[in-house]
């Protein structure tokens, strides 16, 4: 995992990073919410609804459903 800069607007996520969860385990305790698993869309794209953290998959990685 990846975290954000102030550069970079998501944090991207690769294979061993899925099923993935926001808050994620890089966030500080004081910022947590509810742990909601994220579902990417077609262009690898996921938005928490509690915080607004958007998470990208790396190119190449492939979000397999269950």
């Amino acid at each position: 995992m990846t975290q954000a800069t102030s550069n970079a607007s998501a944090i991207e996520l690769d294979g061993k990073d899925l099923p993935a969860y926001c808050p994620n385990p890089a966030m500080p305790a004081w910022s947590s919410h509810p742990r909601v698993f994220l579902e990417f869309s077609h262009g690898g794209e996921a938005k928490c609804p509690y915080c607004g953290t958007v998470y990208r998959l790396k190119p190449g990685t492939v979000a397999h459903g269950h």
